[in-house]
């Protein structure tokens, strides 16, 4: 019996000639998956990228002029999971912002394919899955946003020591953030060198994962140093339809966004839902899952 699989992926490859996509973003989620399709007839095709989890060791074989998006490790949900690796494709030149993708996928963690999606990166979002970030991919902070996003699924997949963790994450135009927020505690980053700030570093990494549990917003310059941790954002929060339900932790981040050039990342303690404020509003959305945390 032929491959299912094969069948869907085949199906995709005719939906980008028949509506002039640019990309085939195919979901894989293990080593094993990614060698399978290297065997099939599709992997020479040109359109199509692989996605697959940081996680996973990438078998060698490839074949030359394969496009691969390294997306976040953890486990995701489908929406979810095309977002990011929109933003990944973008950042890497694989896509456009203007670009119009087919995904194919299955369920996080699993091993088959059952979804196939189409996308106009300008047009195909709802408010219930915002994703407005053709400004956000313009701003020259725009990596450094994407490693705090990793930061902050992290913090919302797996919280701290087996607990639930919210906090947030300011980034880019830092003078106008501290000026307009207050230390809750003693500043732990204040009298470190730059170098030793930058959130490239490992150790930078989990300090931040540590330092979430603390009250108050982590405060990231534009090219990656930490400023300030525990700092409470002064700049009055919004109340707009949009952020209905949501708590005074997202409408302080909208509030900074809207009188500030920042971006602010949310860290939603109570479902581990990751939100991307720019401008005063939701940017988007990424629904780490979270069934293997401790509450």
């Amino acid at each position: 019996m032929r491959d299912q699989r094969l069948d869907i992926i085949s199906n995709a490859l005719n939906l980008v000639r028949e509506t002039g996509s640019r990309r085939l973003l195919l979901f894989l989620d293990s080593a094993a998956e990614y060698r399978w399709f290297l065997k099939t007839e599709h992997s020479g095709d040109p359109a199509v990228v692989v996605v697959i989890p940081d996680r996973v060791p990438v078998p060698s074989g490839q074949k030359k002029g394969m496009k691969v998006i390294r997306s976040w490790a953890g486990n995701q949900s489908r929406f979810s999971r095309i977002k990011y690796a929109f933003l990944k494709g973008v950042l890497q030149g694989v896509i456009t912002p203007a670009s119009k993708v087919i995904c194919v996928l299955g369920p996080s963690g699993k091993a088959h394919l059952d979804t196939i999606t189409i996308h106009d990166l300008a047009h195909s979002w709802s408010e219930e899955f915002p994703f407005e970030v053709r400004s956000l991919i313009q701003r020259k902070a725009f990596h450094i946003v994407m490693a705090v996003i990793d930061i902050a699924l992290d913090i919302g997949a797996l919280g701290r020591e087996g607990k639930s963790v919210g906090t947030t994450f300011v980034i880019g135009d830092e003078k106008n953030v501290l000026n307009m927020s207050h230390q809750l505690v003693f500043n732990p980053f204040k009298g470190y060198p730059k170098k030793e700030r930058h959130i490239t570093r490992p150790e930078v990494v989990e300090s931040l994962k540590e330092l979430a549990q603390l009250d108050g917003a982590i405060v990231i310059s534009e090219e990656g140093v930490v400023e300030a941790a525990g700092r409470n954002l002064d700049a009055g929060r919004v109340a707009s339809k949009q952020l209905r339900g949501l708590g005074s932790r997202h409408r302080s981040a909208a509030g900074i966004t809207r009188h500030t050039d920042a971006v602010a990342v949310v860290v939603s303690e109570s479902t581990g839902k990751v939100t991307l404020f720019e401008k005063g509003n939701v940017a988007a959305t990424f629904e780490p899952l979270i069934s293997r945390r401790l509450v």
